[in-house]
């Protein structure tokens, strides 16, 4: 066990899908995995595992921003040697053409957060996602006809910014959309060798104003949770 998760070893497996909200994970394991046995209660982040399609799967929360997310990555990859790490969660357009509940392949992650700043000095360190996760997360969508867009996010420490167009800079520079915790998983995963994606529902556009209603950013994300227990 750890302080942050009370598993036992053994019984989280080795593909972890990471939605933040912990109430998704839980949805998530309610409404896609046979035989789910939640394992981990502490601080309310929860953590389930079960199977999908006779494959061991675990599904956890990981909270909101890097710092949270992070403690998660490091202590089920050094704790529970987990290797493949699947952040499903949403996102805000910058694109005028991404709209709420289209889908982002997180390729790369730019970021606002300084948590490389101190392992490269003077140089920017660019996170990026498991291409074989990715192929495979393309792949699928294709063969099921879910449209997906592919490309460079940004993973922000700040919710609410001072200045409400700043997203703009951003976008110009072909930036799709905004969350808040694929650059700390990318840099975990490089780090420690292991594979991570993150999958991301649009919820909100920063260019239209649409937004998603809280309750189907916890339970009608079905082709993003679709596509990643397929690549699991």
């Amino acid at each position: 066990m750890s302080i942050h998760i009370s598993a036992e070893k053994g019984a989280i497996a080795t593909t972890v899908l990471m939605p933040g909200d912990p109430l998704r994970a839980k949805w998530i394991a309610q409404t896609f995995l046979k035989d789910a046995v939640c394992y981990n209660e502490v601080r309310g982040m929860l953590g389930y595992t079960g199977t999908y399609k006779g494959r061991r799967v675990s599904v956890q929360g990981s909270g909101m921003g890097i710092p949270s997310a992070m403690i998660y990555y490091h202590k089920l990859i050094n704790h529970y040697g987990v290797e493949n790490l699947i952040r499903v969660g949403t996102a805000g357009s910058y694109q005028k053409d991404i709209g709420v509940k289209d889908i982002v392949l997180a390729m790369a992650a730019s970021t606002t957060s300084g948590i490389n700043n101190s392992r490269f000095i003077n140089a920017d360190y660019s996170p990026t996602a498991n291409f074989d996760l990715l192929m495979k997360a393309a792949l699928y969508a294709g063969e099921r006809q879910i449209p997906v867009k592919a490309g460079n996010v940004l993973s922000a420490d700040e919710f609410y910014e001072d200045n409400p167009e700043d997203y703009k800079l951003w976008a110009r520079y072909g930036v799709l959309c905004v969350e808040m915790e694929a650059a700390g998983l990318y840099t975990i995963a490089a780090k420690y060798g292991v594979k991570a994606l993150a999958i991301l529902t649009i919820s909100d556009s920063l260019v239209t104003g649409e937004k998603a209603s809280a309750e189907a950013r916890e339970t009608s994300f079905n082709d993003m949770v679709d596509i990643a227990l397929h690549i699991a």
